[in-house]
């Protein structure tokens, strides 16, 4: 196709962990995702007592093959029951259609790190959007919920001052405690699951299995439940066929090494393609969504792909989504990877510690003012 005849393409913009970007949009509505762009992997290699090491390389490829394209992928045979995920999903949506009275309790601004409740519009991931049409409830790493950590005061000194928590298990102590249970006990089986991803991902780019244990044994991680009421769309909006405006979260890249989502049946999840194409990453029963974040793309030298996604609830009904965010522990170092660097390359990326990696996206991301210049 000749320049002429090029499409015409938009400039989306955003902010990301490695500074600010710009995607090339292409003029069409978002479309359902084909297989080849969001592949479904099977992870029962991986809890099979029978499997060897060659079935888990199988995997790695393919999870390896999504990476260097897309960047998304959805898991399935992934060890988590099903009880486990629904009542995870109805304890939050009895606690987000609680009254503010009661949410309130567990609010944000009595946290000294704004874990809990955060109320509607007191989020921007994207400062060039609209601010978050959504509520969350989230929260960060305590090992005191890690089922792997025996004794927390066996944790080196240098680690344990960097995992933070409110006095009196905040906000735990301030939620109804069947809400707690259900949702502490899916966060227990994700963070198993992401510590055997974590595993396969190492051998994805050629590395021992192990080679990231030790980096991630007290992982720098965080968990967002989010409740998405409905938008709505102007007269003035679906004339101008311009659903754009409003967001239920805006176009962002995730900042860690890998985000696992459970969402529920409505949908609403969009992943903006290589080609600049927004796709639908519809649910699938008995699936999670795979995403990378800055911190991949940064470690892998650009091999894998953080891809922008966004949130648009135009489906009329309620969504939820819960979303687990997997780094390396708060000490380590975020640097460009030896393996990733080829003969005659050079590292794009300085090497940066996960702590102040950590604080850059906390600070933008409760950011409203925006950035409409």
């Amino acid at each position: 196709m000749s320049a002429p005849d090029q499409p015409l393409t938009t400039t989306l913009r955003l902010a990301s962990g490695n500074g600010p970007i710009t995607r090339s949009i292409l003029p069409h509505p978002p479309r359902d995702a084909l297989p080849s762009e969001l592949p479904i992997i099977s992870l029962a290699p991986l809890f099979s007592s029978s499997s060897c090491l060659g079935d888990r390389l199988q995997v790695a490829h393919q999870i390896h093959q999504a990476a260097t394209t897309n960047g998304f992928f959805y898991i399935t045979s992934h060890g988590i029951p099903p009880s486990v995920i629904q009542q995870a999903q109805q304890a939050a949506f009895r606690f987000f259609r609680s009254p503010v009275s009661q949410k309130e309790k567990a609010s944000m601004y009595k946290s000294l790190y704004k874990y809990g409740w955060k109320p509607p519009r007191t989020q921007r991931l994207n400062p060039f959007e609209s601010v978050d049409h959504r509520e969350s409830f989230s929260w960060r790493y305590d090992p005191r919920y890690d089922p792997s950590v025996d004794d927390v005061t066996k944790i080196p000194d240098e680690v344990r001052a960097m995992i933070k928590h409110d006095p009196d298990d905040y906000p735990w102590s301030a939620v109804p405690p069947e809400f707690k249970d259900a949702i502490i006990r899916y966060f227990q089986a994700v963070l198993q699951l992401g510590r055997t991803l974590q595993r396969v991902l190492a051998l994805s780019l050629g590395l021992e299995e192990t080679a990231f244990d030790e980096k991630s044994r007290w992982p720098d991680l965080g968990m967002a439940v989010n409740y998405y009421p409905p938008l709505s769309i102007s007269e003035e909006e679906e004339e101008k066929g311009d659903e754009t405006t409003k967001v239920s979260i805006g176009s962002h890249t995730d900042f860690q090494l890998f985000t696992i989502l459970g969402q529920d049946e409505v949908g609403g999840l969009q992943v903006l393609s290589t080609s600049g194409q927004w796709l639908n990453a519809k649910p699938i029963p008995g699936t999670f969504v795979v995403n990378f974040g800055d911190y991949m793309q940064r470690i892998t030298n650009d091999r894998y792909v953080s891809t922008v996604h966004r949130v648009q609830n135009y489906s009329g009904k309620e969504r939820l989504s819960m979303a687990f965010f997997f780094g390396f522990n708060l000490n380590e170092t975020c640097e460009v990877l030896d393996c990733c660097v080829e003969e005659g390359e050079e590292p794009k990326y300085e090497t940066v510690s996960c702590w102040e990696w950590t604080q850059r996206r906390v600070r933008m991301m409760h950011d409203v003012r925006g950035n409409h210049s």
